[in-house]
């Protein structure tokens, strides 16, 4: 197609992403995040209660990405599971989902998982879309405790928007469509840019103030991985360093509700993120759909 690996790595900061291969789908993606979730916090699969899975593209129609999850992980103890959808701010939805379970006493311990084979809805002849997306998961366990870890979470959503960010077919329109493979990501890219930069600058201004904090008291910032001139401008506006971003962008592209918990796990697990610190995640998608989430790891 009519571009290249500079033009490419300059306008996205993507240098490279994975693709699932044919025969693996999102439930497979979401089962090896799901038990390095649990064997990172010593935990069984039956003592989950709660299993909240963030998708735009789950293997079928029914039964739920969440519900097949409980089967392969031998979960038996009929816990609620289901998926959300809210593309690229789906992980933080689903995590303020999970975090208002636990708040309200109705789970102790929930896996929350960002679960994503974005290729399969792409038309690898437009570069405006096929040139960005991967796929990948990425899963957080929740627990309750009296020391709450999840601060605050903030989500929003604006259906004006919907065409300039969307897949126009699905099973109640166009079905007959998507049996012939024609429904692909369709985006309006510099519209959807103005967009998420303004947006996203408005939720880190509504969690900080809702939380009395000030923008030094941020010590990371692990935003959806969508586009490093996004991430750098949602920098700006907390007067942060790069240095203090966790960013990904460059390894998996852009993985929708995956993007959020696969840039956590990268700096937790090299050591960057510590106990105690306060971390501001935020996402951007389709709808459109946005929020945040303040964490205390």
């Amino acid at each position: 197609m009519n571009t290249t690996d500079a033009w490419i790595r300059e306008r996205t900061g993507i240098v490279k992403r994975h693709i699932a291969a044919d025969d693996e789908t999102t439930l497979d993606l979401a089962e090896a995040a799901a038990r390095q979730a649990l064997d990172a916090a010593g935990l069984q699969s039956n003592d989950i209660d709660l299993i909240v899975v963030a998708t735009t593209t789950p293997d079928c129609v029914f039964p739920s990405v969440a519900c097949l999850l409980q089967q392969r992980l031998g979960v038996t103890n009929s816990s609620p599971a289901f998926d959300v959808q809210a593309v690229c701010a789906g992980f933080a939805y689903a995590l303020s989902v999970a975090d208002n379970f636990i708040r309200a006493g109705s789970s102790t311990t929930a896996l929350v998982i960002g679960a994503e084979t974005f290729s399969r809805i792409l038309n690898w002849e437009d570069r405006n879309t096929c040139v960005l997306f991967g796929d990948g998961a990425g899963a957080v366990i929740l627990e309750a405790s009296n020391e709450p870890g999840v601060l605050s979470t903030h989500l929003h959503a604006d259906g004006r928007y919907a065409e300039l960010l969307h897949v126009p077919n699905g099973v109640s329109r166009g079905y007959d469509v998507v049996q012939q493979q024609e429904a692909f990501v369709q985006m309006r890219g510099n519209e959807v840019f103005r967009m998420a930069v303004r947006k996203l600058q408005e939720v880190v201004v509504e969690t900080l103030a809702v939380n009395n904090l000030d923008k030094s008291e941020i010590d990371w910032l692990v935003p959806h991985q969508a586009n490093i001139r996004i991430i750098a401008a949602t920098a700006k506006k907390l007067d942060m360093g790069m240095e203090k971003v966790v960013v990904t962008v460059h390894d998996h592209g852009n993985t929708s509700a995956a993007s959020i918990p696969l840039a956590l796990d990268t700096a937790v697990r090299d050591g960057r993120i510590k106990r105690g610190e306060k971390l501001l995640l935020e996402g951007f998608g389709g709808g459109f759909t946005w929020g945040s989430a303040l964490i205390q790891y």
